[in-house]
């Protein structure tokens, strides 16, 4: 008996040492900090980490998306259906309507109720770092690195993605919709009508002087042959209205770059003014001299695209002979392949002015953060949710979440003789799909919602027509001229991603609105006449010091710093 006993005391004590053993082993460290692993540890993690990122939870994973309601409900959609099974959850949609998505997210901030993911929420630089000091929206840098390795991919291939999501503070507390359209890199453009050129002899216009020459002549030796002086050789319109509408957007950029939007330049990671400074001065004497002389259509100040459009479409002889203008479909018809006037419509690539600047204006970044996770999420929710938004930064979660999940309703393969808009052989194609009842909301794509790859290397992998004066072959026609502006982008740019930080967002803002009325109501009043550009330029230039431009340049050089 005694011997039994000393038996079973010995198989208790050997059982609670190794059990003990393998619960030290199985120890994380899950904030990094702490004693560091052994090696073989540290390979145990590893091992362990790798499995958590393949896995999926036994049991559904409930989890809150927050998100703007569309016209068919996400529960039904057919991509919410395939994730919810793909990664094991079942989601909850709190909807708001679009046009109100900012003051619901406020609101639910606000409360304290708010969901565990907010799928599209619209935050800012600045709310990134508010929510995130706050602890609101958890960093998501270590669910990235475990869990998410096609967007972490994607930030190493795009060096400036990364830069862009990632606060002063290292942290990156949300994820972007990933998109490089075609057009938008370089939308200061400007359009010319050729068939006038041809008319008159002349070539599309390489330097200032010779756009001098070219609208003068569409003013003077009537192009479009009706006999009347009727011909307006520039017309625009406030960028409020035609994206990159107004003249100056394109024609500033021959004299000193103009970023439209901020006036900053950066020479070696240093930010300055443009819009106070000698070459932009010589800029307005020259626009100045277009619109005296009678080349620069009155209306450009003032007209909104239906007044655009209604130039370029009116019946009858053609009056425009040339506009500034990212997407040439404000002024003229380019979808409709019965209507033919566009088809003799090129684009004019950037400028040279008279000391030589040639320069494209250029973007580049994203204005909002589309997903968050709040700090209402468990660690399953987490990593069910960075899983999600990891799907959609893959070739065929990025397909299936913008396109659809059903082959051949909202995309097919290619054939083999479809070619994409660099006119290699395309992976996808939209053309000869199964028709669909126009009447009936299709809901099979998460469509423009929630973080995903956008990028050119995804966009390339779609046929398209490979005319680009046909309705189809419009997209191929933006590339092309995006293509004729690339190799004239400036060094350096002030990235549209910077972080402005929290506590200067008011200030900045004020700034903002204040310097930017300034510059363009005395640009138009310069170009008008209104005022003298030789006697009241000084005037103007002292003007800034009213308006705090040395703060202002200050705020976005800590931005650019990540101070």
């Amino acid at each position: 008996m005694k011997k039994s006993i000393w038996v079973s005391l010995m198989l208790v004590l050997i059982s609670s040492i190794v059990l003990s053993a393998c619960g030290s082993s199985d120890k994380k460290d899950n904030a990094g900090a702490g004693k560091a692993n052994t090696g073989a540890e540290a390979s145990n993690d590893k091992a362990a980490d790798d499995k958590a990122a393949n896995e999926t939870p036994s049991k559904p994973v409930d989890i809150g998306f927050f998100a703007p309601q569309g016209k068919a409900p996400l529960e039904d959609n057919d991509y919410t259906k395939f994730v919810e099974q793909k990664f094991n959850v079942k989601i909850k949609w709190d909807l708001a309507p679009t046009d109100a998505l900012v003051d619901r997210r406020q609101l639910l901030l606000a409360s304290g109720d708010y969901p565990e993911v907010f799928l599209e929420g619209k935050f800012t630089n600045s709310d990134l770092m508010t929510y995130g000091k706050q602890g609101v929206l958890i960093p998501l840098n270590n669910l990235i690195d475990k869990y998410a390795p096609n967007l972490k991919a994607m930030m190493d291939k795009k060096p400036y993605l990364k830069e862009a999501m990632t606060a002063p503070d290292g942290n990156i507390y949300g994820i972007p919709r990933f998109n490089e359209c075609y057009h938008c890199t370089f939308s200061q453009k400007y359009w010319i009508n050729k068939e006038w050129l041809d008319k008159l002899g002349l070539s599309v216009p390489t330097t200032t002087d010779e756009l001098y020459n070219v609208l003068k002549a569409f003013k003077t030796k009537d192009p479009n042959g009706n006999g009347k002086a009727d011909e307006i050789p520039l017309t625009g319109a406030p960028n409020k209205y035609v994206w990159n509408g107004n003249i100056d957007a394109y024609l500033m950029n021959a004299f000193i770059y103009n970023d439209n939007d901020k006036y900053l330049t950066v020479t070696d990671g240093k930010i300055d003014f443009a819009a106070n400074k000698p070459q932009w001065k010589e800029g307005l004497v020259y626009l100045h001299k277009l619109y005296s002389d009678g080349l620069i259509d009155k209306a450009s100040f003032t007209q909104n695209d239906q007044a655009v459009g209604q130039l370029g479409n009116r019946e009858g002889d053609e009056i425009v002979g040339s506009i500034t203008t990212a997407l040439l479909s404000y002024l003229v018809n380019t979808y409709d392949d019965k209507i033919t006037r566009h088809k003799h419509w090129v684009i004019v690539p950037p400028l040279k002015g008279p000391e030589g600047v040639q320069l494209a204006g250029m973007w580049q970044g994203f204005g909002e953060f589309a997903m968050t996770i709040t700090n209402k999420a468990s660690e399953e929710q987490q990593i069910a949710a960075i899983k999600i938004a990891d799907y959609a930064f893959s070739e065929e979660g990025a397909l299936l979440s913008e396109y659809g999940v059903k082959e051949g309703i909202g995309w097919k393969k290619a054939e083999a003789d479809e070619k994409n808009i660099d006119g290699k052989p395309a992976k996808y194609s939209f053309a000869n799909l199964t028709p669909v009842d126009p009447n009936v909301v299709r809901n099979d794509s998460w469509s423009l919602l929630g973080p995903k790859d956008l990028s050119k290397d995804f966009r390339d992998l779609f046929a398209t027509a490979q005319d680009p004066l046909t309705g189809a072959g419009y997209e191929k026609r933006l590339a092309d001229a995006t293509a004729a502006f690339a190799p004239y982008a400036p060094k350096e740019f002030y990235p549209a991603s910077a972080f402005v930080r929290p506590e200067d967002t008011d200030t900045i803002a004020q700034l903002a609105t204040s310097i930017k009325d300034y510059v363009q109501s005395n640009m138009a009043q310069f170009i008008i006449g209104d005022k003298n550009i030789d006697k009241d330029w000084d005037a103007y230039v002292k003007g800034f010091d009213g308006l705090n431009l040395p703060q202002y340049i200050q705020i976005y050089q800590s931005a650019l710093e990540k101070k």
